[in-house]
């Protein structure tokens, strides 16, 4: 597949050699899916699946006022994670939008590692620098394209990761990271991930993501599958897991999203710290809510939310065949007036197809 402009990641010509069916996304060529994304999909569910997250952004923030300059950049408190420690956390607007969620890790007392959607990376960028200008003792550095990302998520991740490491995955806690070799390969590993399973994020050398993958592979044998992106979004609606560009937009709060605990007023001003304020003792004019179609038919991003009334209050963010539920799925934005509303039905191309409301997540794995 050829598309101009377009980045691979050091990973391509493996997806290439697996038969991947390739797309683009976020400016990268990807893998959509190796084969069945249903059988890719039960794999991270049942034992563990391998993915390449090469598209992903990262931004090192380093002196002694990173900490610092990330508190006024982001909604978090930042300077308060412990060394080793990640926290989930986003970049809002003036206004309070959201520009991008974010997961940000301290890797020293003067070092963070900020991990930003492909799609919005630049825009980080770009805010963090221009954010970060009041602190002389701040640095904000591009280091993206140095880096390959690669996920080993599902119950059987421990086991394969530990053929390959000394470090000590059993007493790494969920949302933490530290440095260690993977198959000779020096490497930061997190455990963190986007599929509502356990597992690992590998942060790697570009130059190294051949030859960890290909160690992963063999390590995992017949327990470990290749999964694109079609198993990724899957795995994370089922998880609740919100997408941006879907869940989250420049035009939604963390108050819309159900993610006002992310926002951290006690550390002192930050960008967007006004306007979120104003608004977080408020019920949000429209509310995440989880939807199962009670038919076949699957509610889509963009399609009207109708409520008893038969009227539109609503509209679907993300939606899918959930393979872990037999049923299809969604995640939606119901207004405020209609949050109590259970006759719900979802508008699929003139028809109005009923659904029930659900708490989130669809699904939580067994600890």
């Amino acid at each position: 597949m050829s598309v101009p402009d377009t980045k691979k990641t050091p990973l391509h010509e493996v997806h290439e050699g697996l038969g991947a069916t390739v797309t683009e996304f976020a400016g990268y060529l990807m893998p959509l899916r190796y084969g069945s994304e249903t059988a890719e999909h039960q794999a991270v569910r049942t034992s563990a699946g391998l993915f390449d997250l090469s598209h992903m952004g990262e931004i090192f923030v380093t002196g002694p006022q990173a900490g610092a300059a990330l508190d006024h950049s982001l909604i978090g408190h930042l300077s308060a994670l412990a060394v080793g420690r990640a926290r989930y956390t986003m970049i809002c607007d003036a206004e309070g939008g959201v520009l991008d969620d974010l997961i940000v890790y301290r890797l020293a007392a003067e070092t963070y590692l900020v991990v930003a959607n492909a799609a919005n990376a630049a825009t980080v960028l770009a805010e963090l620098t221009a954010r970060s200008e009041k602190f002389d003792e701040a640095a904000v550095d591009d280091r993206s394209d140095a880096y390959a990302l690669v996920a080993v998520q599902g119950p059987k991740a421990q086991e394969i990761l530990g053929k390959l490491t000394d470090a000590a995955l059993g007493d790494l806690k969920y949302y933490a990271i530290l440095p260690g070799a993977v198959s000779g390969v020096d490497a930061l590993i997190a455990r963190t991930g986007y599929t509502g399973e356990d597992g690992f994020e590998l942060f790697v050398s570009a130059g190294d993501a051949v030859a960890v993958w290909n160690a992963l592979t063999e390590a995992g044998g017949d327990d470990l599958r290749p999964c694109g992106l079609s198993a990724r979004d899957t795995l994370r609606l089922e998880a609740g897991m919100p997408l941006y560009g879907n869940e989250l937009t420049a035009e939604t709060t963390p108050f819309d999203a159900g993610l006002g605990r992310t926002v951290k007023f006690e550390k002192g001003d930050f960008v967007g710290r006004a306007a979120l304020a104003a608004i977080a003792d408020e019920t949000p004019k429209r509310t995440l809510v989880g939807l199962v179609a009670r038919g076949r038919r699957v509610p889509r991003h963009g399609y009207d939310i109708v409520g008893s009334d038969g009227t539109p209050c609503g509209v679907v963010t993300s939606g899918a065949p959930s393979p872990t539920l037999g049923k299809p799925i969604a995640m939606g934005y119901i207004d405020a007036d209609h949050a109590e509303d259970t006759d719900l039905a979802v508008d699929i191309r003139g028809k109005h197809e009923p659904v029930d409301k659900v708490a989130l997540p669809f699904y939580r794995r067994t600890p």
